[in-house]
């Protein structure tokens, strides 16, 4: 065997030692990231969630100074969690609730440890009053890929328009993909928003792996059923989140379906009580009960399992909330916005022929799950039913202004129409004698 040549060598051994550093592994990092809002339901409050790869303390400073040291201080705890899939990978989830946070007021934050900081971002606390006008946008299935609405919204939060977000269901599809690193992927990519606003939610179907396990550890929402269901105040309006998925995955539990239904009807009996304080009531649910797609999900069945139960009678949804008067009802899950006429049972109860929005003698449904996800659009049946009022496929996102106690505003925002509005209604009911349809 001839003897290599120095030059030879020397590449030789430089080769050895770039393949060793780049098959090195990274030392787990204790920066903050995936940061973003809740509100936990306690007024003057807000909790901060974020992700760091060790184990670290978990502290908040914030202020309302947008340059300088930031004088204040809260704690909080970590746990830890551990995806299903086959590389186990681990995280560790941090959570810290401000408190006696001024009504309407600017803050700056960051969060982390002396081990590592984020950077610093901005969110204007909550009002608690009923007599203000929150802003909201609004919108389920958003995907890591394809994320169409994202930008616009980023601008929509750095412009201030908004007070909250409402995700109703499907996210990253799926957050444990590729042992998780979807969600993470998409937990950072909605950072720019979810850290400046409370970013409120509700699971989906493509949550569902691991018993929904990525969805209750990654946010942080009010109450104490994991985020699958709960509600908050917020202006004139009570806001209700629930999980339409307890009809489905019914290997994790039929008694969720019973017991979500009942907390529900408890929670609505409560609202209905302080209708002078809070006259709206609002749900958001992932699977809606009318659609006119051109698919076979639940909601083109006439007997859909959210709006009459199991087996066609158990712990339907449709009568409860008809009874208690949910005034809107926002879904998603189909890929498209539709917005129906003032409804129950398949019969139309507009208000009247002129101003159907009106003082309406039904809820009205709102489904927009067209922010953008890789399933892309889902396409209508051809012709609309006799119940839907608009039908649009196109990217985009709504937005739900709650002016006072009897007018909120409802608009389609396209994406593909370069934030054209394609849908502009009111809904108004008058305060005295609202209570219930029954």
């Amino acid at each position: 065997m001839r003897p290599l040549c120095p030059c030879w060598a020397g590449c030789c051994v430089l080769l050895v030692c770039s393949l060793g550093v780049r098959g090195a592994r990274e030392a787990p990092s204790a920066a903050p990231e995936q940061v973003h809002l809740s509100y936990p339901g306690e007024p003057g409050s807000m909790t901060v969630t974020w992700t760091t790869w060790v184990p670290t303390h978990s502290e908040v400073q914030y202020g309302r100074q947008l340059t300088g040291p930031l004088p204040l201080r809260a704690q909080g705890t970590f746990s830890h969690f551990t995806d299903g899939g086959v590389l186990r990978r681990k995280f560790y989830i941090h959570r810290v609730t401000l408190r006696g946070l001024l009504p309407g007021v600017q803050y700056v934050y960051r969060c982390g440890s002396s081990r590592g900081w984020s950077r610093r971002f901005r969110f204007r606390a909550l009002k608690n009053s009923p007599r203000w006008s929150p802003r909201l946008a609004v919108f389920g299935d958003l995907g890591a890929d394809n994320p169409k609405a994202l930008p616009r919204l980023r601008r929509d939060t750095q412009q201030g328009m908004y007070d909250a977000v409402l995700h109703v269901g499907d996210f990253a599809y799926n957050m444990d993909q590729d042992n998780a690193r979807v969600g993470d992927k998409f937990m950072r990519l909605i950072e720019p928003v979810a850290a400046s606003l409370p970013y409120m939610t509700c699971p989906g179907n493509h949550e569902e792996r691991y018993n929904f396990s990525h969805y209750k550890a990654r946010f942080s929402m009010p109450g104490n059923n994991q985020g699958l269901w709960y509600s908050w105040d917020l202006g004139p309006a009570h806001i209700i989140s629930f999980s339409t998925e307890v009809y489905f995955f019914l290997n994790y539990g039929h008694h969720l379906v019973e017991r979500q239904f009942h907390w529900l009807e408890n929670d609505l009996q409560k609202a209905n009580k302080n209708r002078a304080a809070r006259p709206w009531i609002i749900t958001m649910g992932h699977r809606p009960m009318y659609c006119s797609n051109a698919d076979l999900d639940d909601c083109t069945w006439h007997e859909s399992k959210v709006r009459k139960g199991l087996l066609g009678k158990l712990y339907g949804l449709e009568d409860l909330f008809y009874k208690y008067g949910v005034d809107l009802q926002l879904w998603a899950h189909e890929h498209s916005y539709e917005r129906l006429w003032p409804i129950y049972n398949y019969q139309v109860f507009n208000g009247s022929r002129e101003m159907p929005y009106t003082n309406p003698r039904g809820p009205v449904h709102i489904i927009t799950g067209s922010a953008g996800c890789e399933e892309r659009l889902t396409p209508f049946s051809l012709f609309p039913r006799p119940w839907s009022a608009l039908r649009v496929k196109e990217y985009g996102y709504t937005r739900l202004h709650i002016l006072n106690g009897t007018h909120v505003h409802i608009q389609q925002v396209s994406d593909d129409q370069d934030g054209k509005i394609v849908d502009d209604v009111w809904v108004v009911r008058p305060l005295l004698g609202r209570m219930m349809y029954l």
